[in-house]
């Protein structure tokens, strides 16, 4: 055998003799001199892994002699103050990552309380408040006291052990307190006062009795939760019609995320919601291309949102093949009230086949309301389409009113 490749026998013989070592091992510094032994022959082993050529199972063996060594000496040594911060640090990201409920939190909050009143010298004089933060403060400056402490792994070791038997206590009773994924979908509506508004629950589903009532309250919170939690296409139907007759900032956020989608009702309570954050995703829709009804809702959503920045998308809808998307096109520009729309109107007003498309375009330029606007409309008192003379006849009087 060459000189560079160790020898499985002498290898072998010094891995009974570490064995031995770490059996009579008792202070933090016979493990030390254990564990770099152990090094040097887990390299050693490796390299005859790596380079010899016959008796792999002599080899394998020697692999599976050093690993259980190394296992051995993990078990033996210690424990450390490093073990229970690791495992305090743990319980902060248990705390923090967590949805509690009501009683988990209560929980929480006791499990870390009785932490800190262990008779243990290195915790800190710490009294614990309510709340996921005032928890997550407990348990840090429990942290630093242990590491201020400077416990000896030989002189303090009862003092480790018992630190770290009450932090895995503490770790043990954080994992089993209540989390809002604990509950199941009737749970989580009782426990966030979704039934709280019902005197009775008259209609089947209950849900569908709170969902009213909390329509009727203005509890767009409610409603979004109802819709978040319930898997059902009756219960969102409803959810989504008492958001678009209410109009709340708060669904704004979960619009948005579903009109990325294209839901179309979601673009329509963005419309009733009134603020402007669609409105540039909006009119990337109507410039890629989309259905007829999605188009004819983002159309009508923009003109209820009013932003002047929509103007040149929706006015270049003002040819599209579809009269209704013309109409519903001209319309939107009057309700966005930007002057820049006068002349698309005009020249709609003038040519356009389509008699409720020019009456549309009529009723914006009413809208628009300058005196430009209501100049050109005015000509048309004698117009053909009856609906295009009423707004000439409501453009001319505007005109008389002004000038009076």
């Amino acid at each position: 055998m060459s000189e560079d490749i160790p020898d499985p026998d002498d290898l072998r013989e010094r891995i009974e003799a570490l064995a031995e070592r770490l059996e009579e091992a008792s202070l933090e510094a016979d493990y030390q001199a254990v564990e770099e032994e152990l090094e040097t022959l887990e390299a050693e082993v490796g390299q005859l892994e790596e380079d010899a050529t016959d008796d792999e199972g002599a080899i394998e063996e020697l692999v599976e002699e050093v690993d259980m060594l190394a296992g051995t000496l993990e078990e033996e040594r210690g424990p450390y103050a490093e073990d229970v911060v690791s495992v305090l640090e743990a319980c902060i990201s248990t705390i923090e990552g967590e949805e509690w409920t009501e009683r988990g939190l209560e929980t929480v909050t006791q499990s870390v309380t009785a932490f800190l009143d262990e008779e243990l010298e290195v915790l800190p004089d710490y009294e614990v408040e309510a709340g996921t933060d005032a928890a997550v403060a407990a348990v840090q400056a429990a942290i630093e006291s242990i590491e201020a402490a400077g416990l000896d792994p030989d002189d303090d070791s009862e003092r480790i052990a018992a630190a770290l038997e009450a932090a895995e206590t503490l770790a043990a009773t954080l994992d089993e307190a209540e989390t809002w994924d604990d509950l199941s979908v009737r749970e989580k509506l009782e426990v966030s006062g979704f039934y709280d508004i019902l005197d009775h629950r008259k209609d089947y589903p209950p849900e569908w009795s709170a969902l009213k009532a909390h329509e009727q309250a203005g509890n767009a919170d409610m409603i979004l939760l109802a819709m978040d939690l319930l898997d059902s296409d009756f219960m969102e139907e409803h959810a989504m019609e008492s958001l678009k007759r209410l109009g709340p900032a708060e669904a704004l956020d979960e619009m948005l995320q579903l009109a990325k989608r294209r839901n179309q009702d979601a673009i329509e309570v963005l419309g009733r919601i009134g603020d402007d954050e669609p409105v540039e995703m909006l009119c990337e829709y109507l410039e890629e291309g989309t259905n007829r009804p999605l188009e004819l809702t983002i159309l009508q959503t923009l003109g209820r949102i009013g932003s002047p920045a929509a103007a040149q998308t929706v006015a270049d809808r003002l040819v599209a093949d579809d009269p209704v998307v013309r109409s519903t096109a001209a319309r939107t520009l009057g309700m966005l009230g930007d002057t820049r729309a006068i002349e698309p109107l005009a020249d709609v007003l003038e040519s356009d086949a389509a008699g409720n498309v020019r009456a549309s375009a009529a009723w914006a330029l009413n809208e628009i309301g300058t005196v430009d606007a209501l100049e050109i409309v005015s000509q048309y008192t004698g117009d053909r389409e009856y609906l295009v003379m009423v707004q000439a006849d409501r453009a001319a009087t505007s005109l008389s009113v002004e000038a009076a």
